[in-house]
């Protein structure tokens, strides 16, 4: 048995002072107030950290080279932000690319039971052309019954999340993705107000990531985001970095969703070492801290879960509990995975980190 001390133990949904935990074979088996400790283990003690979007490590991109060496090299990265669980995330790519990329995270996630692996994030290739981003245009396709079919039997419990744009499917197809229990998300779409209401009335309530690469909110046509911001029950994760979207327009996210808002990375490649990046016709380079490409366009993220928590008390002006929160039990409501809180039976998976909310790090017993 292992036990440890925290003067602040944030478990996910509230704040606690002065608390021990018990550890016995990986896992928490008691939470207990305790007083009169003259030097705590910790001074801040949360649930490890989830990214629910992220595209590669400091090295290695997951769309262009979809192996356990990309995987071990995203895990590892991240654990140096605080990160303990992730959910790769693939792009807009060939078919034979996809089942690659499954069939990768199948392997490792075989071979590597407790790794931080979720499984893969599937963003693409059935997306909208004017809303495609940084995506090839040359991978987009309409989807077939059949090609959803085989790409929903091939990934199993390892495909944990699909982005499409509903209105390239009917709505039978949406209905089969949702009914199969992979984890439908709007994104890359151009969908009116009305057709994204029609999709979350079917049952999809998450999108990929809010106000980036879906139709805006105008006065006279809502559009996706208005879509999203107007109903309560869509989760809406935020690339929270002042690049992808602007603060005054997180605040008010925050304001309009609140449990509902939740933050990712997205990230390209993490921890600011990756320079330059060729794959195909997309490339990539950092300049002044972010990923640009030849058009002059953002080619990705260079924000870590790590920054968006702390940027969330600087910017949202939540508190340290509730930035936690949106970095952990509601990402974990997403996906339906029993992880984000500390609680008896939990995992033993950390994040330390310092008053200021700095040196975010990872931590497992």
């Amino acid at each position: 048995m292992t036990k440890i001390s925290c003067k602040n133990l944030y478990t996910g949904t509230e704040k606690l002072e002065n608390h021990s935990l018990e550890i016995v074979d990986g896992k928490i088996i008691k939470i207990e107030s305790s007083k009169n400790i003259e030097k705590y283990d910790f001074e801040n003690l949360a649930p490890t950290l989830i990214d629910l979007h992220i595209n590669g490590g400091e090295e290695y991109h997951f769309t262009h080279q979809p192996n356990a060496q990309t995987l071990k090299d995203i895990e590892f990265s991240a654990k140096k932000n605080g990160v303990g669980y992730v959910l790769p995330t693939l792009i807009t790519s060939s078919v034979e690319n996809i089942f690659e990329g499954l069939s990768a995270v199948k392997n490792y996630c075989t071979e590597n039971p407790d790794s931080g692996v979720l499984g893969m994030h599937l963003e693409g290739p059935f997306i909208s052309v004017k809303k495609r981003g940084a995506h090839l245009e040359k991978y987009i396709q309409i989807p077939t019954d059949d090609i959803l079919r085989e790409i929903i039997d091939f990934g199993g419990k390892y495909l944990k999340m699909i982005t499409v744009a509903p209105e390239n499917f009917t709505n039978n197809q949406l209905s089969f993705l949702i009914e199969s229990g992979v984890k439908v998300s709007v994104g890359h779409s151009n969908a009116t107000f009305e057709r994204a209401q029609e999709a979350f009335g079917l049952g999809i309530n998450l999108v990929t990531h809010l106000f980036n690469a879906m139709s805006p909110f105008n006065h006279r046509e809502p559009g996706l985001a208005g879509a999203a911001l107007s109903n309560e029950s869509v989760f809406t994760p935020l690339i929270l970095d002042d690049v992808h979207v602007a603060i005054a327009a997180a605040r008010l996210a925050h304001k309009l969703k609140n449990g509902k808002l939740f933050l990712i990375s997205d990230a390209l490649f993490q921890n600011h070492k990756k320079q330059n990046f060729k794959w195909d016709e997309f490339d990539a380079f950092l300049k002044d801290g972010n990923y640009m490409n030849s058009d002059g366009n953002l080619a990705g993220a260079t924000i870590s879960m790590a920054d968006a928590v702390k940027n969330a008390t600087n910017w949202l002006h939540v508190d340290t509990s509730e930035a936690i929160r949106m970095a952990t039990k509601t990402p974990a409501e997403v996906i339906k995975e029993e992880i984000g809180e500390l609680i008896i039976g939990s995992r033993a998976k950390f994040c330390t980190f310092s008053n200021e909310l700095e040196d975010l790090k990872y931590l497992e017993y």
